[in-house]
């Protein structure tokens, strides 16, 4: 069964949130709010927080800013994953995945369909490895941040979850690049 394992020590991972609108700023960013919380509450640290607008430039900008930086774990997108002309994160960020995790995508799908029904089909989530990074890129409502973070990322982030976890793979993302990120985790 999978679950919690206490025998596990927890590993807080640090985390930034990147909301990618043309019309919010910081006092008004409910989805972005909402990941805080999430993220917070469940013993991690938030690393950082920004708001760009709906440009490939911007977007890839600050990713690449966050991925580069060491101390950061794992970066969570909102806003920009639907079908409109300024939805742009997927366009901006699957380039630079090394990795593509296309579980995730799926396993929100499954999530949003219990939600919303069909409505589900209308999301471009996607997730996936760069520079050793975690990147999640989820919808813009609080809601889709709320379910994505409750059923998938709050049990994957955290190291105690068993059978498996994306945390105790950290150490070994980028092998490659001799760059450990998360400190503690041990295979």
């Amino acid at each position: 069964m999978p679950g919690i394992d206490n025998s596990r020590q927890f590993v807080s991972l640090k985390i930034a949130v990147l909301t990618i609108s043309d019309s919010r700023a910081l006092e008004g960013d409910k989805s972005g709010a909402t990941l805080v919380e999430r993220i917070e509450k469940a013993g991690h640290s938030l690393a950082s927080r920004a708001i760009v607008t709906d440009d490939v430039g911007n977007i890839r900008a600050q990713v690449n800013q966050w991925i580069a930086d060491p101390a950061i774990d794992v970066i969570i997108t909102t806003g920009g994953t639907g079908f409109t002309g300024r939805d742009v994160t997927p366009e901006a960020i699957e380039p630079l995945f090394e990795k593509r995790m296309d579980g995730f995508a799926t396993m929100f799908l499954l999530v949003s369909q219990a939600k919303i029904g069909t409505s589900a089909i209308q999301t471009r989530a996607t997730a996936g490895v760069a520079g050793g990074t975690y990147v999640f890129c989820l919808p813009g409502s609080p809601g889709a941040c709320r379910d994505a973070w409750d059923e998938i990322l709050v049990h994957q982030l955290d190291y105690r979850y068993r059978p498996c976890n994306f945390v105790e793979i950290m150490p070994r993302l980028d092998e490659h690049l001799r760059r450990a990120k998360a400190k503690g985790a041990t295979v």
